[in-house]
């Protein structure tokens, strides 16, 4: 059995479990995914089954959107809302023009900083590792793409935006970087993936409904 399953990852659990889900269900050893979603996070996850394994990297090089909730005035460790707070401040009478105005500093390609709450690897250990050991992370940065960045809807302390990136984009990152351009702070309160690559998320199923029948190429 070879092929591509597109599934609309629930809350509340990893790329990982989505994976091992299906590697029971459809009785398989060789499953993957194309670009891990944090367990907060919903949308689209591409599973690889079977000889798709072998296009892991190449759908994992590609460009992603996202549907992003910004929360201002409350800034976090972790840079999202599952993170420990560490500064709250007011947000005042910001208007859609004044935030329009800090959307396009982060358009095109710009300079992130890796979070010390990420995967990479540091010195032969995971970076969140040794943040939630409270050892020191050393600041790391990598050039990314911001291709689209468009505000949807302001609704204080509130901001919706659909962001479309290159891959090693950290969304969580460009929120916090978006609240501290406006002197507020801020964090990522809810993010939803929305397209990797040529695929979008109207074409996944339910993690549930998933079946040998939503096999396609990959």
């Amino acid at each position: 059995m070879d092929g591509l399953l597109l599934i609309d990852k629930p809350a509340g659990i990893t790329s990982h479990d989505v994976v091992d889900s299906i590697r029971r269900r459809f009785r398989l050893r060789r499953v993957g995914h194309g670009g891990t979603l944090d367990p907060a996070a919903t949308g689209l996850l591409l599973i690889l089954v079977g000889a798709a394994t072998r296009r892991a990297d190449s759908l994992l090089g590609t460009d992603k959107s996202y549907l992003a909730t910004l929360r201002l005035g409350v800034t976090t460790d972790t840079q999202d809302a599952q993170g420990r707070v560490l500064e709250t401040r007011e947000v005042g009478p910001l208007t859609a023009g004044e935030i329009e105005q800090a959307c396009a500093r982060f358009r095109g390609e710009i300079r992130q900083e890796i979070p010390a709450y990420s995967a990479v690897w540091v010195q032969g250990r995971r970076s969140y590792d040794l943040a939630r050991a409270g050892e020191p992370v050393p600041r790391r940065f990598r050039r990314v793409t911001i291709h689209e960045l468009r505000i949807l809807e302001v609704r204080l302390p509130e901001v919706e935006l659909e962001v479309t990136c290159s891959k090693g984009t950290y969304i969580r990152t460009l929120c916090a970087d978006l609240g501290g351009a406006l002197g507020c702070g801020g964090h990522l309160a809810g993010l939803r993936r929305t397209r990797v690559g040529p695929f979008t998320i109207d074409q996944a199923v339910k993690l549930e409904a998933a079946g040998p029948e939503h096999l396609r190429l990959p």
